[in-house]
């Protein structure tokens, strides 16, 4: 089966996700993509480019029988420049976020265009795929918001065509590329009289909260607990100034400072790390915290987002080691407190690589292809 995939933000955990799934899938891809930068402009004129490549790949001889579109298309106008190519081929359509509920900062205001670009790139499709059950409701319950905003016309059954027609499949991610460096995780495990080492590894970004993180490590530091630091992830422009003042402050406990630039090299950060920690407002997903578990990291998440849907439920309220997640601020001091000074044990490696392990692409690609046969079967297209 032919699979045209859309995306016009390649980059990123975009570009990773469709990567996976083209590698790793059973069918054929034909990928139409636009560099990773500029997303306004991606979802306000990307679609003129998207549907010239996509006349392209027809010309060339690509005749799908599906499109996997990303949240960034703007898909009415893809398909309204491209109908006469590819005919009435089946759409799905896939959120990794959305610009109703992506959080902003303080300063900043909504633009609603981008809201109405997914909402009617939403109607347009065939499916809809959330990456997460939270991001999925979160949508659904904006919408009315969104559509209520109008003086007349405001259409709002079509929230319930949306809901009716979507479906939620957690993002594929490549766990197996870790395992060439267990190693260092090994190597960690043979001195355990070092400090206990805290991870960062989310983006630099207020809606991961960087100053609810290093408030509790500070606390933690001022009560006289030893930890040492890795602070990884991607930072744009502008990073919040907790790093910099987190960089004066720990400077000789900081093992790792900035992004890292190669696979390997982050890798092997989350085999030395013993605790991942978020302190995100809102997480769509949360992929960088599955890779860190998968790891070996013993994760402490916010009891909410997309994070109890992706911890098993018997990890949930633990009896015997650290929980996993905390209900507030002051739960996080003091779970972490007692991880610091070994009074609670962490869950082993072994265990805590099962957690993600099922969202492998050597596993997970199935119910994606399932998926993509079912949406395509409309047309009778063999799979």
């Amino acid at each position: 089966m032919n699979v045209l995939a859309l995306e016009p933000w390649y980059g990123g955990s975009h570009k990773n996700f469709l990567d996976g799934l083209v590698e790793h899938s059973r069918h054929t891809f034909r990928t139409v993509t636009m560099p990773g930068r500029f997303w306004r402009w991606r979802m306000e004129g990307g679609g003129v480019t998207l549907a010239r490549k996509v006349r392209e790949a027809v010309d060339d001889g690509f005749t799908p029988d599906v499109v996997f579109a990303s949240d960034m298309v703007n898909l009415p106008a893809v398909l309204s420049l491209t109908r006469s190519s590819i005919g009435d081929v089946p759409v799905v359509m896939y959120f990794h976020e959305n610009q109703l509920t992506y959080p902003l900062p303080p300063d900043r205001e909504r633009e609603r265009a981008y809201g109405i670009t997914n909402y009617l790139s939403a109607l347009a499709a065939d499916r809809v795929v959330f990456n997460s059950h939270f991001h999925f409701e979160e949508f659904i319950e904006a919408l009315p918001l969104l559509l209520r905003d109008f003086p007349d016309f405001t259409n709002l059954g079509t929230v319930r065509d949306i809901r009716d027609k979507s479906t939620v499949l957690h993002l594929g991610i490549d766990l197996a590329a870790h395992d060439a460096y267990r190693s260092e995780r090994r190597l960690r495990r043979s001195r355990p009289t070092e400090a206990p080492v805290v991870l960062w590894n989310q983006r630099w970004e207020y809606d991961k909260n960087p100053k609810g993180f290093f408030r509790i490590m500070n606390r933690l530091d001022d009560a006289g607990h030893s930890f040492r630091l890795l602070l990884a992830g991607k930072h744009f422009h502008e990073q919040p100034d907790e790093f910099e003042e987190a960089f004066e402050r720990y400077a000789e406990r900081i093992l790792h400072y900035g992004y890292a630039e190669d696979f390997a090299e982050y890798s092997r950060l989350l085999h030395r790390a013993d605790v991942v920690v978020s302190t995100a407002v809102h997480e769509f997903f949360g992929v960088a915290v599955m890779e860190a578990i998968y790891c070996g990291c013993h994760p402490l998440l916010p009891n909410g987002l997309s994070y109890p849907e992706l911890i098993p439920e018997t990890h949930h309220t633990p009896l015997l080691h650290a929980p996993v997640l905390y209900d507030d601020e002051q739960h996080l001091f003091d779970i972490l407190s007692r991880v610091l000074e070994h009074e609670d044990r962490p869950l082993p490696p072994e265990t805590l690589r099962k957690i993600p392990q099922r969202l492998d692409w050597s596993r997970h690609v199935e119910a994606y292809d399932a998926l993509l046969e079912e949406a395509a079967d409309r047309r009778g297209v063999p799979a």
